[in-house]
């Protein structure tokens, strides 16, 4: 695992003294200074308004190189609900990931993009019907994608080929937006690209995983700093597909029953 290096200021210290939130947001950002300071604000209208003082917001810095950093570090001084991470160096969307899931306190976790496409208040009614449903994680579908033809017709293929491969059920794994059971990360193994794969990752543990509906919306400014081109993801893509269908067919399966 990465190395991560909290914001040391005394309102994060007096945080990490009181009871511990009911829900952590965990989102990595890279190179994201036009949207960070947005997405972070409304992030926080959201939560005060459905769950006031029952949250924090876990913002993890991944080796930008612009001034996304500086201003993680602006945030988490202006609110204790607001905590910071710096990754050294730049690392990966699933290394930042990671980083944020180990360092959040939340009994729930939710997960958001850096770019301000998510809608924050779905996280409350995603964590409803969680709740409601009494399943181990809940991920959202993109209903109406405000991408471009080509990253939806991308997304639909390898959506089809993971599911054709996997068996996971699962429409929409490119979707950030999820909230789950902080407890169930102890049995869930982190990599590179872990990120594509954690719904698969979630079932193989025998955790329950559901989905529903989520708003997209277009990209707040700039254009997107992870994934790199179509064909390299590709190639990457099916390398890491084939490491996660060897992990479940090689995981192991059984119930232990204590002695009478």
């Amino acid at each position: 695992m990465l190395p991560f290096h909290p914001i040391q200021d005394t309102a994060n210290l007096s945080l990490s003294l009181a009871k511990k939130p009911r829900l952590s947001v965990v989102i990595p950002f890279y190179n994201e200074e036009e949207n960070i300071v947005a997405v972070c604000e409304e992030v926080r209208q959201v939560l005060d308004r459905a769950i006031p003082g029952e949250w924090e917001l876990v913002m993890v810095d991944d080796g930008s190189r612009d001034g996304t950093g500086e201003l993680i570090d602006a945030l988490a001084r202006k609110s204790p609900a607001f905590r910071g991470l710096h990754l050294i160096p730049n690392s990966g969307q699933s290394a930042a990931l990671e980083a944020g899931l180990r360092a959040a306190r939340g009994r729930l976790v939710g997960t958001l993009d850096g770019d301000g496409q998510n809608d924050p208040e779905d996280l409350i009614e995603v964590m409803a019907e969680l709740e409601r449903r009494g399943v181990d994680m809940m991920c959202g579908i993109r209903a109406h994608r405000a991408d471009n033809w080509v990253r939806r017709m991308s997304s639909r293929i390898a959506n089809s080929v993971r599911g054709g491969i996997l068996g996971d059920n699962i429409s929409d794994v490119g979707c950030s937006l999820r909230v789950f059971r902080r407890s169930c990360l102890r049995n869930i193994g982190f990599f590179r690209n872990a990120h594509r794969y954690f719904p698969a990752l979630f079932l193989q543990r025998g955790f329950r995983v559901a989905e529903m509906p989520v708003n997209h919306r277009p990209r707040r400014s700039g254009t997107s700093k992870y994934g790199g081109g179509i064909n390299s993801r590709l190639w990457v893509g099916l390398a890491d597909l084939a490491g996660v269908w060897w992990l479940k067919r090689r995981a192991l399966r059984y119930r232990v029953r204590q002695a009478k």
